[in-house]
């Protein structure tokens, strides 16, 4: 008997100093998620009524509610993914936005600084991380902020020590912060779209996007709109009295579309190219990719064409993308599917880094995980807006929902 009871002492005394551990590796964390918005979109705080993420929903106000604190920056709808970088930094942590001496700002010729922020998230640090979700070329620009964190940029850094005389290097281009826990993209062209490669389709396709946002946000909210593309260190700053429609016209007839410093290059297949052999993945992250695939094949040939419940606004651009090869960046006809903007395999991981299909919830760090391709869904459907104006995505707020859930769950 007293053997027995040792035994149960011993058992119980064991559970009670292994219980803690257990409960700590399966506590998941409770790391802020930031939204980031694609081309064309726009922050929660730039427009009332009618939500980049969500539409008619709050994706944000109900993300918050469910207990996932949520923020909604604005960065330039049309820029580069190094000045969204930056901006995306200045707006969490706080401060003015620093786009780079000589590796950026004096080599495309725009002004060094942009606007300041309070910041959402001062205590953002290693201790302190944060999930960045970003929808199409939102998850590009996400990536480039974990890129700038973790390892600075050279450039920068031997601009500064050469030059120090100058104002002091961002502390954003130093490297070594350990600041963000996971990485998720939806709807990301990481290896670029055809789309893009030609100014003469991808402007007025682009100008067409802006245009039908800013009229479903009129049509839901009874608003007029003063959109922003944020371009002020371009001198594009909207004139006080200038309309909207002439502000657009100028922004598309500008020069600044013949640089590299643009979405239209970042978003090319040379671009996007040139961005994944820039841009690692890290060991230390967890990397998420949900895709969406709006076509079906034609009886007559492989290609693919737009199903009739697609965003109207991209039929013509799907049928492109459903026959498009290019035998330089290996696109053939398994790049046919897609979701009227971004072909299924560009959407799923970036080309040459580690991936694997989730298959269960077993997450791997350092490689993406890519989800089984969501059919039926097109560009737009993964922020819950519907261009030809109707609802949309009718359980987008589950569909967060279950996102945020799935991130909360990650040990820390």
């Amino acid at each position: 008997m007293k053997l027995f009871m040792s035994f149960i002492i011993v058992v119980g005394l064991v559970f009670i100093l292994l219980t803690p551990q257990m409960k700590a590796d399966s506590s998941g964390n409770a790391y802020p998620i930031v939204l980031v918005h694609g081309l064309g979109g726009w922050g929660s705080e730039e427009i009332s009524g009618f939500n980049y993420w969500g539409g008619l929903n709050n994706i944000q106000s109900h993300l918050n509610k469910k207990g996932f604190e949520t923020h909604v920056p604005a960065v330039g709808p049309v820029s580069s993914n190094w000045d969204r970088a930056a901006e995306l930094y200045a707006y969490i942590k706080g401060g003015t936005v620093d786009y780079g001496a000589e590796a950026h700002s004096n080599q495309h010729g725009h002004d060094r600084y942009g606007d300041t922020f309070p910041g959402v998230i001062n205590d953002w640090n290693s201790t302190n991380k944060i999930h960045l979700l970003g929808h199409s070329m939102g998850g590009q620009s996400s990536r480039q902020l974990v890129e700038f964190l973790k390892s600075g940029s050279e450039v920068e850094k031997t601009y500064h020590e050469n030059h120090p005389e100058e104002e002091a290097m961002s502390s954003l281009f130093e490297g070594g912060k350990d600041w963000v826990h996971s990485v998720t993209t939806l709807a990301t062209p990481h290896n670029g779209s055809a789309i893009s490669n030609e100014s003469e389709d991808f402007l007025p396709l682009i100008k067409s996007l802006i245009w039908k946002y800013l009229s479903l946000m009129e049509t839901h909210t009874g608003n007029s709109f003063n959109y922003d593309f944020d371009l002020d260190h371009w001198g594009l700053k909207r004139q006080s009295d200038e309309s909207l429609h002439s502000y657009i016209d100028r922004l598309f007839n500008n020069a600044f579309w013949e640089t590299n410093d643009t979405s239209q290059f970042d978003l090319s297949l040379e671009g996007a190219n040139e961005f994944n052999n820039q841009v690692k993945t890290y060991e230390d992250i967890y990397y998420f990719s949900y895709t969406g695939d709006a076509t079906y094949k034609s009886v007559i040939n492989q290609y693919r064409l737009p199903l009739l419940s697609m965003n109207p606004l991209f039929y013509t651009t799907s049928f492109y993308l459903g026959r498009y090869d290019d035998i330089f960046y290996g696109i053939d006809s398994s790049w046919y599917p897609n979701d009227g903007l971004v072909s299924v395999p560009s959407s799923q991981y970036p080309i040459g880094h580690s991936a694997k299909a989730v298959t269960s919830q077993q997450f791997e760090k350092g490689v993406w995980n890519y989800n089984p391709t969501q059919y039926r869904w097109d560009h737009t459907d993964f922020i819950g807006i519907d261009i030809s104006d109707t609802l949309g995505f009718s359980d987008i707020k589950g569909y967060y929902k279950d996102i945020a859930e799935n991130l909360a769950s990650l040990p820390e």
